[in-house]
């Protein structure tokens, strides 16, 4: 049965990715995205919709020959007229840049990363069309990809884990503000905080949580996955423990609807919001660990890292993330995967210690 939280969801991003292909984006991209549903998810449709609005803008306002040809009037004939050295200015013109909307600035920039993203949208296009051959060439295929740096992964050490439970548990630290609502909320977050630490599961995964999820049994629970795969996790003894005491308490709450199925619920007794989750860890976390941005994908880093140094085993580690390819958790894992080699290197003797003595006594 779906989960009515990603149901709705999808709705909203649908109506979303509807408004930008048929009021932004020129009329042949609709059989572009009709052609890549079958291979895509809605979310990455979705990117690819603001990724090539800002390309076509960018084309419109910033190459000469297309000064006068506005995202809407955009033809098949056009695109075929962009090159590779419109494309890479492209990319350098998203390193930063400033939009003026309605009297409001805003400045907008770009990492490597957010670069080649957007080269992969770019790169999309081309390759369908050219693929239908609507398009004489390939132009996106000839401009490299930005390199990418990986970035040390921020995650909590050891001695921090069972510090932020506790911070989360006890309030301490806290401002007299905040202590007023952690008196209320403490259950609930508590079993967010245990629940993100102890499973990995993404912050879109926790908040979609319905009641029927749970399966207190079993110490296991259903989330829906990208791409809408509804998948069975398991839980230790220590998070059914918080998880079972605000189960409870929830359940007991007579302020909230009954037709409200989310598991975590917010202060409007309905469900809590990604946002609220994103607060409210950094709200705890800056307690135990103020010079790091911790925020709940942090905390399934952090999951991820001891589950690989508990079992080596990169592959559980995908698994058990939901990584649909194994190499994303390699990159993400490197560092600990040098550690795992290193300390192997100890672990087989050639001259055992005893031994080598025997043999002097001898």
């Amino acid at each position: 049965m779906p989960n009515d939280y990603f149901v709705e969801r999808d709705f909203v991003n649908q109506e979303r990715l509807n408004e930008v292909i048929y009021n932004d984006l020129p009329e042949f991209c609709k059989e572009f995205f009709v052609g890549i549903q079958n291979r895509t998810t809605l979310l990455t449709r979705l990117n690819y919709a603001y990724d090539l609005r800002l390309f076509f803008e960018f084309l419109n306002e910033r190459i000469p020959n297309f000064k006068s040809v506005p995202p809407k009037k955009f033809t098949l004939r056009n695109l075929d007229n962009v090159t590779s050295f419109d494309i890479e200015q492209f990319l350098n013109y998203i390193a930063y840049y400033v939009k003026i909307q309605d009297g409001i600035k805003t400045e907008f920039s770009n990492s490597e990363r957010g670069k080649a993203r957007k080269l992969s949208s770019v790169r999309a296009l081309f390759r369908y069309f050219f693929r239908k051959e609507k398009l004489k060439s390939n132009v996106a295929a000839n401009v490299d990809t930005p390199k990418i740096h990986d970035k040390e992964i921020i995650r909590l050490q050891n001695e921090e884990i069972p510090s932020l439970i506790d911070t989360v548990e006890s309030g301490n630290g806290l401002t007299k503000h905040q202590a007023a609502y952690h008196a209320i909320n403490k259950l609930r977050d508590t079993a967010i905080v245990t629940l993100l630490l102890g499973t990995g599961i993404r912050i879109s995964e926790c908040v979609g949580l319905n009641l029927d999820d749970i399966d207190f049994a079993n110490k296991s629970f259903v989330v829906t996955r990208k791409g809408g795969n509804r998948v069975i996790l398991f839980f230790s003894e220590e998070v059914a423990d918080t998880l079972k005491a605000y189960f409870d308490s929830r359940t007991k709450d007579k302020t909230i609807p009954l037709n409200e199925r989310a598991l975590f619920v917010s202060k409007t007794k309905t469900r809590i919001s990604v946002r609220s989750v994103e607060l409210m860890v950094k709200k705890y976390s800056k307690l135990v660990a103020p010079l790091k941005n911790i925020t709940p994908h942090k905390l399934r880093s952090t999951y991820g890292t001891e589950l690989y140094r508990e079992t080596g085993d990169i592959y559980i580690v995908a698994d058990v993330l939901g990584h649909r390819d194994v190499n994303t958790t390699k990159r993400h894992y490197a560092a600990i995967t040098e550690n795992i080699r290193k300390n192997a290197s100890d672990k087989v003797t050639l001259r055992h210690k005893d031994r080598t003595k025997d043999n002097e006594d001898d």
